[in-house]
């Protein structure tokens, strides 16, 4: 096992915390991959050579320091590749490392279903699910042509590849762009689409008062779903234009979120992150002369001077135009 998949379990709203955790990695390999908002993956076939140790070994030495050093705990997948950890680390909970065997891979995935695989959304699996082919063991079963009929040549064989334990993902070191984020629990596992969108209106506001009062815009949009059995499903978008403006997040998000085709999915949570900051006054706005347009705009800085002297409350999210 060299590869691990690490989630920290970040209280909402701390995901400022997320550079120095991915530091605590660092001190063990330097080939870590950030996964926003509060995942990384680590490479740990050098350091297992330098350690004497095994991966799923420094997996809780990891842990250990993650409490002592941050108060965080974290639930962690070990796997050869970087696919096969992240799926083990669906089935993780935190202080238990969830390990997929070595040459055991194929028996490993046979029982789950298809939308645990990093990349499967909804639409794939519903199309799989229609011909019977719900879980990686009968995909892994499946002639290849059939595959390749249903879901395209390309997608087919990468499906088949996995569903077979063939994982040809490596870890690509990056750095947590510097970004803002707001999430959206619900209190209770929620099926309800119009209050998914009044969800995702909320945190567009928010992402686009946060961004105005530090005079940022944003580049890419990205939406996480997390779902009742604990999973989740992220998509980015990158905008037309850079853009602090609510209305043209909300616009995005709604798009993320309907490309998802969710059909009666129970969602836990709803986060969206803003990546990609550069200053406000290096950005371009293309002149739309749309009155609608413009008298939002005008709203959004009345509501942003509201905010400024009596408090982020003055103005409750979701209130402004939809």
């Amino acid at each position: 096992m060299t590869i691990l998949c690490v989630r920290f379990q970040l209280p909402p709203m701390c995901e400022a915390a997320l550079p120095g955790l991915l530091g605590l990695l660092e001190e063990f390999t330097p080939v870590v991959e950030a996964l926003p908002p509060d995942t990384a993956l680590a490479d740990l076939r050098g350091a297992e050579r330098y350690f004497g140790r095994s991966a799923v070994e420094l997996a809780s030495v990891i842990r250990v320091r993650a409490l002592a050093h941050h108060g965080v705990d974290c639930a962690i997948g070990a796997g050869p590749g970087p696919m096969l950890a992240r799926v083990a680390l669906r089935s993780a909970r935190p202080g238990v490392t969830c390990v997929v065997p070595e040459g055991g891979e194929r028996e490993f995935l046979a029982g789950r279903p298809v939308a645990v695989l990093p990349g499967v959304g909804a639409a794939t699996a519903r199309t799989l699910g229609e011909y019977g082919l719900d879980t990686l063991g009968r995909v892994a079963a499946a002639p290849l042509s059939t595959l390749q009929r249903l879901v395209g040549a390309r997608t087919g064989r990468e499906l088949h590849e996995k569903a077979n334990g063939v994982d040809r993902g490596r870890v690509v070191p990056n750095a947590v762009s510097r970004s803002l984020a707001a999430e959206r629990p619900f209190d209770r596992d929620e099926l309800d689409p119009d209050r998914h969108r009044r969800a995702l209106l909320s945190a567009a506001e928010e992402i686009g008062a946060r961004l105005r009062a530090v005079e940022k815009v944003c580049r890419t949009l990205t939406l996480t779903v997390r779902y009742a059995d604990r999973s989740s499903t992220t998509r980015t978008r990158t905008l037309a234009e850079p853009t602090a403006h609510s209305a043209a997040l909300a616009k995005a998000a709604y798009g993320l979120y309907d490309a998802l085709g969710l059909q009666r999915a129970r969602v836990r949570a709803l986060a969206l992150r803003a990546e990609g900051l550069t200053p406000a006054e290096q950005a371009s706005h293309q002149l739309t002369f749309d009155p609608a347009d413009e008298k939002a705009r005008r709203i959004e800085e009345v509501a942003d001077r509201a905010r400024a002297k009596f408090g982020p409350r003055a103005v409750m999210p979701g209130t402004l135009a939809a």
